[in-house]
């Protein structure tokens, strides 16, 4: 099923929403409606239960390079054609990162300012070896947003997080899988198998529990070690007697696939 938007592109296969920036002619840089989009993409993908898998990715060459400079940029724009849309737009990032489903940053081209982001609050960032990286906030005057200075120092740490925000450049896919920003990279020519490879792991697993572990890592950025222990250990033993896990010690016994029904 294909939804219906003029700047992005909604995919569901199932228990996987495929979401992909579609201005390739402009390296899916965001302009007009592209924000408003994405955040009633989303909502509506973070609300349906049956999507597990969440995948971010571009249409075409690039990921997105972040903001449309050209077009904001203009001597003619207005402070207000500037802005890319309401608050409620900006929390895209803790959409992707807070939502039940598990997201994948799919990132190949230009993946910069917003894009670069967005990239960050999604729990999983695939690279393709054509990827390029660049905060790029500095460098057109801006402070940052779309949450970096939140999300990137627990992936990459502090002080690296803060060299890349206050010495912006470019950087390569290898680098980001070094710094530990990416936790693979594919040849250009595998990026699409690798990306499904993931997804078909993802999709595989039990559901529930799936669901649960991603509902553990943001418990956990909330409460102190103590408070987490508590809500996983209770999490951990309603899970323990579901039939999924029954059928995954029972399967992983007898060295066969796990049927798993979602209860």
């Amino acid at each position: 099923m294909t939804d219906t938007y003029q700047t992005i592109l909604v995919e569901r296969r199932g228990a996987v929403a495929i979401v992909a920036f579609n201005r390739p002619d402009k390296r899916n840089s965001i302009g007009g409606p592209m924000m408003v989009e994405l955040h009633e993409a989303l909502s509506g993908i973070a609300a349906d239960p049956k999507v597990r898998v969440l995948v971010l990715r571009g249409k075409g060459a690039d990921f997105c390079p972040g903001a449309d400079v050209k077009h904001y940029g203009g001597e003619r724009a207005a402070p207000a054609t500037r802005a890319w849309a309401g608050t409620r737009e900006f929390s895209v990032a803790v959409m992707l990162h807070e939502m039940p489903a598990v997201t994948v940053a799919a990132i190949s081209g230009a993946c910069a300012g917003a894009g670069f982001g967005w990239a960050c609050a999604c729990d999983l960032r695939i690279a393709s070896a054509t990827a390029k990286f660049n905060t790029a906030f500095l460098d057109v005057g801006v402070a940052g947003d779309m949450g970096g200075p939140w999300t990137l120092p627990r992936i990459v740490g502090a002080g690296k997080a803060r060299e890349l925000y206050f010495l912006p450049g470019k950087f390569d896919a290898s680098e980001a899988l070094r710094i530990g920003l990416v936790s693979r990279v594919a040849a250009a020519e595998d990026f699409e198998g690798e990306v499904e490879a993931v997804i078909g792991r993802l999709t595989g697993a039990a559901p529930l529990a799936l669901t649960a572990m991603k509902a553990n890592f943001l418990a956990a950025e909330k409460v102190g070690f103590a408070d987490y222990i508590a809500l996983e250990s209770e999490k951990h033993m309603r899970l323990f007697q579901s039939e999924d896990t029954t059928e995954a010690f029972k399967a992983f016994v007898e060295k066969r696939a796990p049927m798993f029904q979602g209860r």
